[in-house]
């Protein structure tokens, strides 16, 4: 099968990001079942990092098709690809997410692009102030956790995917200390300004390993039954179309999906609306779960979102500390900076 795309597609593209014609042949041949030499690449957009929406013809004359491509690493891909064809199709939710279509590797074996179809325009963020495509959203999320709630897949999500519950906080808040307070000489040489950033964050961590006995207890005895998460519940990562029996909600960019407990994904959720927005929201999302398990009250559900992003926190603050006492990093000290600055800011989600 042959490939034609133009110069000018190639010009608006980075030539490091794309694959080559014979490279996507595969996968485009198993998304259309068109008959080699007959595609013809119209255009390439980039969406967001290693992501791409191809447009492209079927022959002279014919109607424009498009798909969304997706640069992975093997296990990335192979993580998206549990998702799409074994996780979500064991709890009936396969069309909760954009369809893969099929993938293809790099010429050099390193890479792999994943095939999906294109859900459109119709990104969350561009319409959150339509309450119907919301709610299409929240209904789908609660179907995600209520479906995989304590199902026999979660200890292979666990393996594949990851741990984003009670182990993942414990992980984090562990390593950041640790990490953090190696950030000292003669190993790393600091000005007074950074000493001050350091010492704020670390302080913030070390109160939150004090924390972290009642923050377990609390989520394993309110925090509900473990399920599949999303991992990434941006607005950015939504998508709601108009269908057949009206709102139709669909997740994408599953890279972070494992187990853990539904107020990880509902924190994220949340905190992309202003907060006069988010009671109305994690109601619809009480009314879907139904009786199922029962969400703690306002007071101590913040708690758990809370638990949450602060586990992010944590998370974000691992990376650059490491970075800097192993390579030297000259970003790191920013990075860190911006994480102490999230500390200082934090407001309770409800």
């Amino acid at each position: 099968m042959t490939l034609v795309a133009s110069e000018d597609v190639r010009a608006r593209a980075p030539s490091d990001r794309l694959p080559d014609a014979a490279e996507l042949a595969p996968a485009l041949e198993t998304a259309t079942g068109t008959p080699e030499g007959t595609i013809h690449v119209t255009s390439v957009r980039q969406l967001k990092t290693n992501v791409y929406r191809v447009a492209f013809t079927k022959g002279p004359e014919t109607q424009a098709h498009s798909v969304v491509i997706k640069s992975a690493n093997l296990g990335l891909a192979r993580h998206n690809q549990l998702v799409a064809r074994r996780w979500l199709p064991l709890i009936d939710l396969s069309d909760g997410a954009a369809r893969l279509e099929g993938s293809a590797a790099d010429s050099r074996r390193e890479r792999i692009w994943l095939v999906y179809e294109d859900l459109g325009f119709a990104r969350l963020d561009t319409c959150m102030a339509d309450a119907a495509r919301v709610a299409a959203a929240v209904d789908l999320i609660a179907t995600l956790h209520v479906r995989s709630a304590d199902h026999p897949m979660l200890p292979d999500v666990r393996a594949h995917g990851g741990d984003l519950g009670e182990a993942y906080l414990i992980a984090n808040v562990r390593d950041a200390v640790r990490s953090l307070a190696q950030l000292r000489p003669p190993r790393v040489a600091l000005s007074g300004v950074q000493y001050r950033v350091r010492d704020r964050l670390l302080g913030r961590l070390r109160l939150l390993q004090d924390e972290l006995p009642r923050r377990v207890q609390m989520l394993e005895r309110d925090g509900g039954p473990e399920v599949l998460l999303h991992g990434d519940l941006w607005t950015t990562n939504a998508f709601v179309n108009e269908g057949p029996n009206g709102w139709h909600a669909r997740l994408v960019d599953w890279d972070h999906a494992g187990v853990g407990r539904a107020s990880y994904d509902l924190s994220t959720f949340l905190l992309r609306f202003p907060a006069e927005e988010r009671s109305w929201i994690l109601d619809r999302y009480r009314a879907a779960v139904g009786e199922r398990w029962q969400l703690p009250e306002a007071r101590d559900l913040n708690v758990h979102l809370e638990t949450a992003e602060l586990a992010r926190y944590a998370n974000r603050a691992i990376w650059p500390a490491v970075a800097w006492l192993v390579d030297g990093a000259d970003w790191a000290f920013e990075e860190l900076a911006m994480v102490a600055g999230w500390f200082d800011d934090w407001r309770p989600v409800l």
